[in-house]
């Protein structure tokens, strides 16, 4: 099934590589498909959209399952707020900040004895991050980007043992007809520089599918997986529909589901925004 996966992916990366030599520069002025906003989120997939110089943008997410990220060890939702903004070069910086609710505890300890330690909650490490165009044209209907991030040793002190971890995906998008959008990431990210952690590192591989439902409605559906060397996938669904009042404000509302046997996590609903500065 890994295999199948990865071969998969590569046929995907393979066929926008393929047409970039034959990629549509999108009109940035006349295309509602790019001057409407498109979040990193919300499902595990991350968009190949890079915003313009100037541009500032917010995604956020609430009970939002992180399987990828500073968060993924603790198998349950958690909010995150992405803060993009435009640079020059066709470079644009991120930082990604989650926050995890406390659990309520079950029953106080006994009189005298050690309090344990409780999972991790609060603010989590913070990452941060900068998309680089891989592609020929920024805004084609085929396009290739680079990320890359940092996840940097901070945050609330009930994230133990924590590390620089770094991180990449390399994101590839291909519009079909004038409103669907095909998405997919291949991802890698590890804990420390050694060669022992590279060997450590987690997986992620993301095929989404983005359309219209009709006036400012929209559909995403998305299947994902995570792996490591010595363990199975780890797959995953998310579906949700968003709307979008305004070119640069998008609310939506998300549902998830673990497929492993194992999971804690199960089922999960969620929701949440993006706002892009100017708006129109």
């Amino acid at each position: 099934m890994r295999k199948t996966i990865l071969l998969g992916l590569a046929v995907l990366l393979s066929t926008a590589t393929r047409t970039l030599a034959q990629t549509e520069i999108i009109d940035y002025k006349e295309s509602s498909f790019v001057r409407h906003i498109r979040p990193d989120r919300s499902g595990q997939s991350i968009t190949t959209n890079m915003l313009f110089p100037g541009q500032v943008q917010l995604d956020a997410t609430l009970t939002h399952y992180d399987p990828f990220g500073p968060t993924s060890a603790l198998g349950r939702p958690v909010s995150t707020g992405v803060l993009r903004i435009g640079f020059f070069n066709t470079i644009e910086l991120r930082a990604a900040q989650s926050y995890s609710k406390p659990l309520g505890r079950t029953g106080a300890a006994p009189e005298g004895s050690p309090a344990s330690a409780g999972p991790a909650a609060g603010f989590a490490p913070l990452t941060l991050g900068a998309k680089f165009l891989a592609s020929t044209t920024q805004n084609g209907r085929s396009q290739v980007v680079v990320l890359a991030e940092m996840t940097l040793p901070n945050g609330d002190a009930s994230f133990r043992n924590k590390v620089l971890e770094p991180g990449g995906r390399l994101l590839v998008s291909q519009i079909i007809g004038q409103r669907y959008r095909l998405e997919s990431n291949l991802g890698f990210r590890q804990r420390g520089f050694r060669a022992a952690d590279t060997k450590q590192g987690q997986y992620l591989g993301t095929f989404a599918l983005h359309g219209p439902l009709g006036g400012n409605f929209n559909f995403f559906a998305e299947g994902y997986t995570t792996w490591r060397q010595q363990q199975k996938l780890a797959p995953g669904l998310t579906s949700g529909i968003s709307w979008r009042p305004l070119p640069g404000l998008r609310f939506d509302l998300t549902a998830g589901r673990t497929l492993t046997a194992d999971a804690t996590n199960g089922f999960t609903l969620g929701g949440g925004l993006g706002l892009r500065l100017p708006l129109h």
